[in-house]
């Protein structure tokens, strides 16, 4: 008898202290590095305006669609770029459904930005990311729209491609991945541009 009563007074002196090595310790050991050595990151990279108001996370994507304001990959996620409900469209290469929508939206691209019929358009244009929420442009998409948005905003072309060349992340450790536009961050360069 005492033997059980020992080995049930260490299972439940080993499920206090791992609880509170695991429930409480960890976490806030984890929380706090992440507040001490990647705030901006831990706090959900956010953008913040001047007088304190948020724009929005450099993280997630949002919609603009005035032709002044650049536009992000289109959005399967809820009904568009709804961060509680990310997800891709799941069509496959072979369905009926992908191959019109995409032909539907290369249509649209091309009358938007004013390109000839027969333009090339990046696949990222008119395809939605995984997510649905990718908050970056291909450079070559960007270039596309930058005629469009220097027009709306009375703008130099060679203005609005200086500020997508600020605005392109790099690829990550110098081989991972693609260059990318944070749509986000170079819009809101474009707000705080002024028209000459």
């Amino acid at each position: 008898m005492k033997t059980i009563f020992a080995e049930l007074k260490t299972s439940v002196l080993l499920t206090v202290v791992l609880a509170v090595l695991l429930g409480g310790v960890f976490p806030v050991t984890i929380w706090a590095g992440g507040q001490l050595f990647f705030r901006d990151k831990a706090n959900g990279s956010l953008v913040v305006d001047r007088d304190g108001t948020i724009r929005g996370s450099a993280l997630l994507a949002q919609n603009f669609a005035s032709e002044k304001y650049f536009h992000p990959r289109p959005s399967a996620a809820g009904t568009g770029y709804d961060a509680t409900n990310s997800s891709g469209t799941n069509f496959g290469p072979t369905s009926q459904k992908l191959a019109d929508s995409i032909k539907a939206a290369v249509a649209a691209y091309r009358t938007e930005n004013s390109l000839v019929a027969d333009a090339p358009v990046p696949a990222d244009a008119v395809t939605s990311s995984g997510s649905g929420l990718d908050p970056h442009i291909s450079p070559a998409n960007a270039a596309l729209q930058a005629p469009r948005v220097a027009k709306a905003r009375n703008l130099p072309l060679e203005k609005i491609q200086s500020l997508i060349a600020a605005h392109t992340d790099a690829r990550d450790l110098g081989v991972l991945g693609e260059p990318g536009v944070n749509v986000l961050l170079l819009n809101r360069a474009l707000d705080q541009t002024a028209a000459p």
